[in-house]
């Protein structure tokens, strides 16, 4: 059976305990996976090179992310004892983690482009300093004299499951000269392991990569190990590590499209925007919209929104239609749905989808399930649904004055305000709720790549210092 070793400084290792990853349909084995305990992972993060990748220099590391980016897309890469191609990798990663293969090349897309347009990445997370002062230590930049010192010995990363686009936000943290260790999702190895070979194939050392299936133990170790590191997880994982501001924590997003005074009244117009907001990436992203919130019609455009997805079906994950990811565990999908019911039983919220579809958001077909697209209709955002979210296309739909918004959406990753109200635009602004601002009919998933998009990594991993410097002549 297939292998997948934990690298340990670049180099692969089998580990006598190992984890079966199996088939989401079929529940037939498709790998066994190398874990590494606890105390691997503290000694390791705590003997790797800090200095493994100072030998080059930035521009030189991002030819080689850009050399890597071509790899992932089209060569074949060492996985274990064998070699895995980039349909190998499409298949494999669809087999463990439901998701359709047309979305998991839809990712691999969004991976290849950060690597690809690296320079553009790096320009928006440093605002654009001359990149030469990393490498030196200090330098002028626009007549002023900067100096960073990277705080990061080595930056981890405790990786997700549900959507292999996340990988290209912990990327850039090598062309910033960082050493990275990774705990990736139990049923989705494939990405984090594919990026870490294209780039020692492009030329990066393999001494600044450490790759580390482990169970959640493990994972805590390689936060407490590392310097700095970001973790992805649900609201109560994101809430044991949100006071710890060596890790930058990515929860649930509590994304939003909002209508303005001057747009409510023509509402029809962006629905296709509302629409692909919550089903883009089959809503399984943080970029996802999980409320929609208008002055009024709230009514119509819940059913306007909700006819839209309404015709979404539950589909093989190899079938060229396939849009939703489906659930490996029934189980999850059946957690979930019954939240959703449990806060339908409250007054005040009505579920427009099922009404319109005519048949459950849950459809379950052996040991697999699916959660087809949820529009709630809430007439209050106090209701329970009005602010939640889940892995599935869920959207509530809320009246609110505007003038109540900005303080009444509660934190929100990306809010997508579609007004030309310059006074509302203000606000909106001016709200410490508002971690990414889209202003005008922008889908939320939609990413500027020279702008962060949550937090920003270099100043993450980097600290800028005073300094002053003069001739001893």
């Amino acid at each position: 059976m297939l292998h997948i070793p934990i690298l340990r400084n670049g180099k692969p290792y089998e580990s006598v305990d190992k984890v079966e990853i199996v088939h989401h349909a079929t529940g037939e084995p498709v790998a066994l996976v190398s874990q590494a305990n606890s105390g691997m992972v503290t000694r390791d993060v705590a003997r790797m090179n800090f200095h493994a990748l100072d030998g080059l220099t930035v521009p030189q590391l991002m030819n080689i992310s850009r050399k890597a980016a071509e790899l992932f897309m089209t060569a074949s890469l060492p996985l274990g004892d064998t070699m895995q191609s980039f349909d190998d990798y499409i298949h494999q990663l669809s087999a463990t983690t439901g998701m359709p293969q047309a979305l998991c090349r839809n990712n691999a897309q969004k991976i290849h482009r950060v690597m690809h347009e690296i320079e553009t990445v790096i320009s928006g997370l440093t605002r654009g300093f001359d990149l030469s002062i990393i490498d030196q230590g200090f330098g002028l930049d626009g007549g002023r004299m900067l100096s960073w010192f990277r705080r990061a010995r080595v930056f981890g990363a405790v990786l997700p499951s549900n959507s292999p686009g996340v990988h290209s936000l912990w990327i850039p943290a090598i062309v910033l000269k960082t050493p990275v260790a990774l705990k990736p999702g139990r049923e989705e190895p494939w990405s984090p392991n594919r990026v870490l070979q294209a780039f020692m194939a492009a030329g990066a050392p393999a001494e600044a990569f450490g790759f580390y299936p482990t169970d959640h133990a493990g994972a805590a170790a390689l936060l407490r190990a590392t310097d700095r590191s970001m973790l992805f997880g649900d609201a109560s994982i994101a809430r044991t590590w949100q006071g710890d501001s060596r890790v930058e924590v990515h929860g649930p997003g509590y994304s939003k499209v909002i209508l303005g005074e001057d747009t409510a009244d023509h509402w029809e117009k962006y629905v296709e925007v509302m629409a692909s907001s919550i089903f883009a990436n089959g809503g399984r992203s943080c970029l996802n919209a999980s409320a929609i919130w208008t002055p009024r019609h709230g009514r119509q455009i819940a059913e306007a929104v909700a006819a839209k997805l309404a015709g979404v079906k539950a589909l093989p994950a190899d079938h060229p239609d396939a849009k939703l990811a489906a659930f490996a565990n029934p189980k999850v999908a059946e957690s979930i749905s019954a939240t959703v019911d449990a806060g339908l039983r409250e007054p005040g919220a009505e579920d427009v989808t099922m009404r319109l579809r005519g048949s459950p958001r849950l459809v379950k077909e052996g040991r697999i399930a699916w959660l087809l697209p949820t529009i709630i209709r809430c007439d209050s955002h106090e209701h329970p649904l009005a602010n939640r979210e889940f892995l599935f296309p869920f959207a509530s739909v809320v009246e609110c004055p505007v003038k109540e918004m900005p303080e009444r959406i509660g934190p929100s990753l990306i809010v997508s305000t579609i007004t030309g109200d310059k006074r509302f635009i203000s606000a909106m602004m001016g709200s410490s709720n508002v971690d990414r601002l889209n202003i005008g009919p922008i889908p939320t998933w939609r990413i500027s790549w020279d702008q962060p998009h949550e937090g920003n990594l270099f100043e993450h991993l980097y600290r800028q210092r005073a300094f002053q410097i003069e001739s001893a002549a």
